[in-house]
């Protein structure tokens, strides 16, 4: 029986492709950039919401000011009640009047009533409306308080009603601020949801003033401000979610485009992905797609040329192969001396064109990765050629080729590796000296040209012919000079200056050299 793996891997590459793909988005989960724009923008209307909650705790202190300012004016009334004589004081307390219409009562000592400012008809009065009596408007209103004060925990008040008789045994302040000779106050809800202050103060020898005001204008202002705020709340709501998904559709929706596609290019599905450019967009997101666009289509032309460089390798590779292995064949059947040694002859120089071939595509292949890893520094342009030249007078020309090098007037520096721009410049030299005539001259120059340094190696030899100038760059072509010992050249030589010398941000160009010959010219940029 097949496991579960093996039925994986026998799954088309694009199903696994599709799967992990799908696998990646549901990752995303409530870490995306999509949550998180939705719940940072949620937070300032959470915030918004807890200062709508938080306008109880101005009714609280509403309520400890009303309270307090009660007990203070009760206080007040009592000391002017203790200050009239006995007969007046009744008619005064009745003709006392206040504009949020509070009642005021005397008590005697006895707890009998002995004054009343209701009892005279024209005196302002606070109203405890009938609940049966609301519009739909007030009921919800008073619904929509009660369940704020559930919600938000508001201590529940003893029920107001009004005892017949009225006596003082029915107020618990009255007897409070007797026992204690201070204002005492109450809190007290009604029929209707409104919450109704008393205040009783204690007047030696005569009785209790006892004051009862409703707070129901606090509710009223605080049932204005909530309405308010929760408008507010609810545009604020609105606007968030406008902006969270306006943000969700020009961020997070492009990025997880390029996401997707960037990960189906790295499950190999480079060539059937389009990595979207959006070039209507000129902020960073837009320079992020092209930038990755152009990564994927870099990373398309780099497989496109490893594959052709395997393909051309290859090719180089068989026809030596194929050599040697007709040599070896033939070698075996044959027994004269002669033919013999010829054979091993073209089977060295079999193995020995193997063995360069090997050696120049290793290097060729180690390129990329190597000059990645290079740091560039300051190279004395002039010092490098100099010791080139040096090396070569030592080492000696072949068929009396000479050199020819005029160093520069001055310093020129030039941004780069010593290593490999030596490396590409004793390609050159070695051309030119390959294709030089008996007794002819390679002529070496440099001169700096502001932000670049041009060196070129010139020959006398035949030249390039301007269709093929072009091809000489492309790996593996090789057209070697009449005479030279097949074989001995990989054709990779150019291919390889032309790549490091583009890793070096410079160009390299072949001319006719004046007075006829090939003229290299290698432009690096200068430090």
């Amino acid at each position: 029986m097949a496991s579960a793996t093996d039925s994986t891997r026998n799954r088309p590459a694009a199903s696994r492709a599709d799967d992990a793909v799908q696998e990646w988005r549901q990752g995303l989960g409530f870490g995306s950039l999509r949550a998180r724009i939705f719940t940072v923008n949620i937070l300032a209307v959470i915030v918004l919401a807890i200062m709508l909650l938080y306008l109880d705790t101005v009714r609280s202190r509403l309520l400890v000011e009303r309270t307090a300012g009660l007990a203070n004016e009760a206080a007040t009334i009592a000391a002017l009640v203790g200050d009239l004589p006995a007969p007046a004081r009744p008619a005064a307390i009745e003709r006392r009047a206040f504009p949020r219409g509070s009642r005021l009562r005397l008590y005697d000592e006895a707890g009998a009533l002995a004054a009343d400012n209701w009892r005279r008809p024209r005196t302002p009065r606070f109203i405890i409306e009938d609940p049966a009596d609301y519009g739909w408007r007030r009921a919800s209103a008073k619904a929509i308080d009660r369940g704020l004060d559930v919600v938000l925990g508001f201590r529940e008040r003893p029920a107001y009603a009004e005892a017949s008789p009225d006596t003082a045994a029915q107020w618990e302040e009255v007897a409070a601020t007797r026992a204690r000779g201070q204002p005492a106050t109450a809190l007290r809800r009604a029929s209707d949801g409104s919450l109704i202050v008393t205040a009783a103060a204690d007047v030696a020898g005569v009785g209790t003033v006892h004051l009862t005001d409703s707070a129901d204008d606090l509710a009223d202002i605080l049932r204005t401000e909530r309405l308010t705020s929760a408008w507010l709340l609810v545009i604020v709501t609105g606007l968030t979610l406008f902006l969270s998904l306006y943000l969700a559709r020009t961020i997070v929706r492009p990025l997880r485009l390029l996401a997707v596609a960037a990960h189906r290019v790295r499950l190999g599905r480079s060539r059937e992905v389009v990595v979207p450019r959006l070039p209507e967009r000129r902020d960073e997101i837009g320079a992020l797609a092209r930038a990755i666009s152009d990564m994927s289509i870099a990373l398309r032309r780099q497989i496109d040329a490893t594959e052709a460089f395997a393909a051309d390798v290859a090719h180089e590779l068989k026809n030596p192969l194929a050599s040697l292995r007709s040599a070896t064949e033939v070698l075996e059947r044959v027994e004269a001396p002669a033919l013999r040694a010829q054979l091993m002859g073209v089977i060295r120089d079999d193995v020995g064109r193997i063995d360069r071939l090997i050696t120049d595509i290793a290097d060729a292949s180690r390129l990329d990765a190597e000059l990645s890893r290079t740091g560039f520094e300051p190279v004395d342009a002039g010092a490098l050629l100099a010791g080139l030249v040096a090396a070569y007078g030592v080492a000696g020309l072949p068929r009396g080729v000479r050199l020819e090098h005029v160093p520069p007037p001055r310093l020129v520096r030039v941004l780069g590796d010593a290593g490999r721009l030596a490396q590409v410049l004793r390609n050159l030299i070695d051309n030119a000296i390959s294709f030089s005539p008996d007794g002819g001259t390679v002529r070496i120059g440099i001169s700096d040209e502001g932000r670049e340094v041009a060196m070129t190696v010139a020959d006398s030899g035949p030249g390039v012919p301007p269709d093929n100038r072009a091809d000489i760059f492309r790996r593996f072509y090789s057209q070697r000079p009449e005479g030279e010992d097949f074989g001995r050249h990989s054709g990779l030589g150019l291919s390889i200056a032309g790549a490091i010398i583009a890793a070096h941000g410079g160009s390299i160009k072949v001319d006719d050299a004046p007075g006829g010959g090939a003229l290299f010219t290698v432009r690096v940029p200068a430090a």
